[in-house]
């Protein structure tokens, strides 16, 4: 059975205490700040989780690097902000999101849209041509169109128009 490396990125510090209690009672070692004290590549096999405010990007890419090799990191953050967004698209690439017990974040969620999608659509939402959200989420054209073409399938529309739309209603709502 493999091991799912907890990844989070949370709004607060409550938030923050809660999810590092719970792991800790799971077994893992918690340490405040990013930086890796061992000397050893593969971190993994010691059960360390990384937390504390990542305010910039240097930040970020410090946590990201800590769960590259295996460290659990639970980053507290604006996830809807530039840093936060950055981040959480980043750790999505080493693991899955908010995972406890092998469920990912996306199964969590109500929301027929992954976060990558609402980001998209955001930017949309915010006035942003489609090449100008593609370039601000550092996608390409083509990807940021596909990505846009399934959301509008996973919403049940049919324009990009409609799709940004019914994204305003489910932010609203609170669902994305």
């Amino acid at each position: 059975m493999t091991m799912v490396l907890p990844l989070h990125v949370v709004a607060n510090s409550t938030d923050a205490t809660g999810v590092l209690r719970k792991l800790a009672r799971g077994g893992w070692r918690t340490r405040e700040g990013f930086a890796l004290p061992e000397p050893a590549w593969d971190v993994s096999s010691r059960q360390l989780v990384l937390f504390g405010r990542v305010a910039d990007l240097e930040t970020a890419k410090l946590a990201v690097y800590a769960a590259a090799r295996g460290a659990g990191v639970v980053a507290i953050c604006d996830p809807r902000g530039e840093v936060g967004r950055a981040l959480r698209d980043d750790l999505a690439r080493i693991g899955p999101l908010g995972a406890e017990d092998g469920e990912s974040a996306e199964e969590k969620s109500d929301s027929p849209i992954s976060t990558e999608q609402a980001a998209l659509l955001a930017r949309l939402a915010d006035g942003e041509t489609i090449a100008a959200a593609a370039s601000a989420e550092y996608l390409s054209l083509r990807t940021a169109n596909r990505r846009i073409a399934s959301a509008r399938k996973a919403l049940g529309v049919a324009t990009t128009r409609e799709a940004v739309l019914a994204y305003i209603r489910l932010r609203k709502d609170g669902e994305a």
